[in-house]
């Protein structure tokens, strides 16, 4: 039971990560979102919206703790450390 939680947070987590993703390059971008991802990733600033897109785990992460779904919350946190480590690894190589 204790993994299913974690699994429904972290899915949670994914989900709110892409989606902010998303809406970063809708609101800042004048292009489209292929487009702005090429461009990214070609300019090195790919980890950067990863990044900005994890501040909507934040809302995910403080939301399961205040209804107290503490196995979800470490879900979020576990996806949001993938991002992390996603990133870091980015911009290593």
């Amino acid at each position: 039971m204790i993994k299913k939680e974690i699994a429904i947070g972290f899915a949670v987590g994914i989900i709110a990560n892409t989606f902010g993703s998303l809406l970063y390059i809708l609101i800042f971008s004048g292009a489209g979102i292929a487009e702005t991802l090429n461009d990214a990733f070609h300019a090195g600033h790919f980890g950067s919206i990863l990044a900005l897109g994890a501040l909507l785990n934040l809302i995910a992460f403080f939301g399961f703790l205040r209804i107290g779904r503490d196995h979800r919350a470490k879900g979020v946190l576990l996806a949001t450390v993938l991002t992390a480590v996603i990133t870091l690894i980015y911009k290593i190589f």
